[in-house]
């Protein structure tokens, strides 16, 4: 099948890469359609390869719009929420961002082109070295993957002008506001474990723009400014 994408044809016929056409549909008809405009962040989803970063006996449903699991009780968050938290980080191309839940490390791979820099940090060691060694061997190179308690950021290497969350906080921590730059942004669930609302925060002068963005199910944050213990 031919498409156009980026104003150059695709012949999804002819195409080494038997995923282009997935991705694709799953641009135009998850993303686009539900209201994702910003462009960067849409040609960084079509063209980063998801299945890489699912478990191989997942990988016939890497571009479908659901969570997928990749071990350690943890998940890929489905493709439109990838993609609404990015765009809500409004990056522009020279930011540091922190990103505290590393996971599979598709959601580090998107923004380390949307950034210039990434630091990813993921409590789960196993996750955390496949996520390391796969984002290397793809060439995401200004990505940096720690093992640790995301819940208390990385304040040695803030400000940060982007932070997001891939798991659910039952408050927004103060201290990932305080490893904010002014202006930057955080992106975060909040709630319980069964139910939260995804939050955009803005950095100002005199202290921070809150707005709630959806509603969400992620899992829990664990860690000293998160939840204590999972369940």
């Amino acid at each position: 099948m031919i498409y156009i994408v980026e104003g150059r044809l695709l012949d999804t016929s002819e195409n080494t890469d038997k995923y282009a056409a997935d991705r694709f549909q799953m641009v135009q008809y998850q993303l686009i359609h539900r209201g994702i405009h910003d462009k960067r962040v849409l040609k960084a989803m079509s063209e980063i390869p998801r299945h890489r970063f699912v478990p191989d006996m997942y990988q016939h449903a890497a571009y479908e719009d659901s969570p997928l699991p990749i071990g350690e009780g943890q998940t890929i968050s489905q493709p439109y929420m990838v993609a609404i938290m990015t765009q809500c980080l409004e990056l522009k191309g020279d930011e540091k961002v922190l990103e505290i839940g590393t996971g599979s490390g598709y959601q580090a791979a998107i923004l380390s082109v949307l950034a210039a820099h990434v630091y990813s940090i993921e409590r789960h060691e196993p996750l955390a070295t496949k996520a390391k060694y796969l984002l290397k061997d793809l060439g995401y190179g200004n990505v940096e993957v720690i093992v640790g308690d995301g819940s208390v950021g990385l304040p040695d290497h803030s400000p940060f002008q982007g932070i997001i969350v891939t798991a659910c906080s039952p408050k927004i921590p103060q201290n990932l506001i305080d490893q904010l730059a002014i202006g930057g942004r955080l992106v975060i669930p909040v709630g319980n474990p069964f139910g939260q609302t995804l939050f955009q925060v803005v950095k100002t002068e005199t202290g921070t723009d809150t707005k709630g963005i959806l509603e969400c199910v992620f899992v829990p944050l664990i860690g000293k400014e998160g939840w204590r213990e999972e369940g």
